[in-house]
């Protein structure tokens, strides 16, 4: 997308704003699918949480995906946004066996993570086919928030515990259709996931009637010019070749599934705001803008560095800013940032805004959260109004009426 694009999606639906370039979601899911066309049979499934608004998820539809959810209420979307119950995977943890009995009953597919649950379930449904999600104690992922195959993580059934997982699906009889996993994001070494393979692979030789064997995701996605990212080309070709030895060797031609949420939707995505006040202090220039992290978190809460652009000045001077908020505490989007010269009025554009930006966002000091708009067929199209103050008080019940203290009037003596 080009500045002038944004700067008039701004004019029309305000600042602050998130836009989203379907063009560039399209091409991503094209190079993931294209790194693993030696697979038979490939199944792309979008992880719904990076991004979850009902229009971005019937694109993801249209070009051919499945759906990954973590929830009762993104597996309820994804279905209304037209998904088929058999193209949707969901794979909660800590939840109510309640919840995935709920799920179990609109059809999806159920993946379970723990021990308990697993007996469980199987106990009652034995015939549901079930997903089991393994822990395979290899460290992945850039922040410790998001590494979840650790020996310390709350996700997956250890490895360790495969004996236990055995006899409970030995004792109760029930159906296991998928293996999976999820290192966490940020992969970086792709020898380090494809060691983690092995020991899924080794896991899958326990059961004998698989479909599927889900490798989770993690890509990691460049944030800045010269970023290093995760070469898929080249995983493609490695865990292809590994994959089909292994179907060779299970006599059985499985399906070689994936999760993508940010690999997909991070690079697509712009967050548009508008600075409200220039600062100059005795140690640094601020440009304040009108959003903080209520509306983009990531900076604050994982360290994750966003590339800062003046869309209104692109040619101007650079000079060093550090960008700040307007949330009424430590509110820091970048420090020390080189950037066209900055004037108040400006629209700053926040690059790779597209997972883990509005999905994250809140109504934290009482803010609206923004409209967010798709660029599609080089049209901008409102897929999300902005909030208003309605917003805010809707579901607020005003208990007025506990407040409203009976005065005696003051007689005079």
């Amino acid at each position: 997308m080009k500045s002038a694009d944004l700067l008039k999606i701004t004019k029309t639906h305000g600042a602050p704003v998130y836009v989203y370039d379907a063009e560039k979601i399209s091409s991503q899911f094209k190079r993931l699918t294209d790194a693993f066309k030696g697979v038979g049979q490939l199944r792309l499934n979008y992880a719904a949480k990076a991004l979850s608004n009902i229009s971005i998820l019937r694109l993801m539809n249209s070009l051919g995906s499945g759906l990954d959810t973590v929830s009762i209420q993104e597996v309820q979307l994804g279905l209304l946004a037209g998904f088929k119950p058999e193209s949707i995977i969901y794979t909660p943890n800590g939840v109510s066996l309640e919840e995935i009995e709920e799920a179990a009953t609109l059809g999806v597919q159920i993946n379970i993570d723990n021990l308990s649950v697993l007996e469980q379930f199987g106990s009652k449904h034995p015939d549901v086919p079930v997903c089991i999600r393994i822990n395979p104690h290899v460290m992945a992922g850039g922040n410790s928030n998001i590494s979840v195959g650790h020996i310390d993580s709350k996700f997956g059934i250890s490895i360790h515990q495969i004996p236990h997982l055995l006899r409970i699906v030995e004792l109760t009889k029930m159906n296991i259709n998928g293996i999976h996993m999820h290192t966490g994001s940020d992969i970086l070494d792709i020898d380090v996931f494809l060691y983690a393979s092995e020991i899924l692979f080794e896991t899958a030789k326990n059961f004998k009637d698989l479909d599927f064997i889900d490798f989770g995701s993690g890509f990691k996605v460049p944030y800045k010019p010269g970023d290093i990212e995760t070469n898929v080309e080249e995983l493609g070709k490695k865990l292809t070749t590994r994959f089909n030895e292994f179907c060779a060797e299970y006599g059985k031609e499985l399906t070689l599934a994936f999760e993508p949420g940010k690999f997909l939707v991070s690079e697509a995505g712009f967050f548009l705001a508008k600075v409200n006040v220039v600062k100059q202090t005795t140690s640094t220039v601020f440009a304040s803008v009108d959003s903080g992290f209520n509306h983009l978190i990531r900076p604050m809460l994982y360290g994750s560095q966003h590339e800062i652009v003046n869309v209104s000045n692109p040619k101007g001077r650079e000079r060093y800013y550090s960008v700040v908020g307007y949330i009424c505490e430590t509110d820091t989007f970048g420090s020390n940032r080189l950037i066209n010269e900055i004037s108040e009025g400006d629209i700053l554009a926040f690059k790779n805004a597209g997972a883990y930006c509005f999905t994250m966002a809140s109504n934290y000091n009482s803010r609206y959260r923004p409209a967010e708009v798709l660029w599609y067929n080089n049209e901008a199209h409102l897929i999300r109004k902005r909030e208003t103050f309605d917003d805010i008080i809707n579901n607020q019940v005003d208990a007025k009426h506990l407040f409203d203290v009976k005065r005696e009037k003051l007689v005079a003596k």
